[in-house]
């Protein structure tokens, strides 16, 4: 039966109807092929990776949506260095040996060094103290190592050595958190300025001294005044060197110069320069091998002498404790 006026208009109501609901539908609800994937990200700068706001670098995933994660400290620049650490099972060396890295022996001797002062590390040694290192070794071997821990129960503390450069000094020295000097100096040396002590009395079989490790042509002093005994004897083995009997009787040898600025028969008073540090004779780089004798018997120079420990000046703590704070970073990253 049809409406009056013979159209349709109950059809005609319920399709108008229908049109009016799609309409509204399609201005409030998405398309089927909107992108509902992450907000577009802006692009980067040239030579940066655009960053992905799902997983950016240090974003937690435990995040809730919409939260900041956290600030993520900055790691520090590495470099060429390398961070070890390790427990002592056996001796020192094997302890850098079963780390598994190059030139093992070599560093551990490094890393030893700093703490011959306070240890004796072939006695004082126990298992399970620990070490920890920053270091480098260059294309020609050459060991670089500015911090070096050493964790020792025979001390109950760890030991806690820093290379830092001290205002009006020509060469870093090693230092401990509270300003303290590692290495112990002689009173009255035959150098004032050089880079390390490499080796003292007695450290291997028939070393009779110490060795000051100092670039080559740096001065050489006499402690005291005396008489040259002699000069450049056995010149194979001691390379340049000369022999001055001291006014006090002791006898002190001065090995492997590169130059000669006394002869046998001088007179020399104190603090007169008698050479200059050099790499001749049985000697692979350039240092000063210093000997003490007295009455037929070698001395050891820091009893000879006496010895000293300085302290940082409180004016060059605050640039320390930031070099030590570099460096500790370098091991929290490492």
């Amino acid at each position: 039966m049809q409406p009056p006026g013979g159209k349709p208009w109950l059809l005609f109501g319920l399709l108008g109807a229908s049109l009016a609901t799609n309409l509204v539908m399609a201005l409030w609800w998405p398309s089927s092929d909107q992108d509902c994937g992450p907000t577009p990200v802006a692009d980067a700068a040239p030579g940066e990776p655009a960053l992905d706001p799902i997983a950016a670098p240090g974003a937690d995933p435990a995040t809730e949506p919409g939260m900041m994660p956290e600030p993520v400290a900055a790691p520090a620049d590495m470099g060429d260095y390398a961070v070890i650490h390790g427990v002592v099972e056996a001796n020192l060396a094997r302890t850098f040996q079963d780390l598994g890295i190059d030139s093992a022996d070599a560093v551990s001797a490094v890393f030893s060094r700093q703490f011959a002062w306070d240890l004796d590390l072939r006695r004082d040694l126990q298992k399970g103290d620990t070490i920890t290192a920053v270091y480098s070794i260059d294309e020609t071997g050459d060991i670089d190592m500015p911090l070096a821990w050493f964790d020792s129960k025979k001390l109950g503390r760890a030991l806690k050595a820093y290379r830092y450069q001290a205002p009006g000094d020509e060469h870093a020295s090693y230092w401990y958190p509270d300003g303290t000097e590692v290495p112990y100096r002689l009173e009255g040396g035959p150098i004032e300025q050089y880079i390390q002590i490499t080796s003292l009395l007695d450290d291997r079989r028939g070393h009779d001294g110490w060795d000051f490790k100092a670039p080559e042509g740096t001065p050489i002093t006499s402690p005291k005044a005396g008489r040259v005994e002699r000069a450049n004897w056995n010149h194979g083995a001691n390379g340049n060197c000369v022999e001055v009997v001291q006014s006090d009787g002791a006898h002190a040898l001065y090995l492997h110069m590169s130059r000669n600025d006394v002869n046998a028969g001088d007179s020399v008073t104190a603090g007169q320069q008698i050479g200059l540090v050099g790499n001749t004779g049985h000697s692979t780089s350039a240092h000063l091998h210093y000997q003490v004798e007295k009455g037929g018997k070698v001395l050891d120079p820091g009893d000879y002498h006496g010895t000293t420990r300085r302290q940082l000046a409180a004016e060059a703590m605050p640039t320390f404790e930031a070099e030590m704070t570099r460096l500790n970073a370098m091991v929290e990253a490492g």
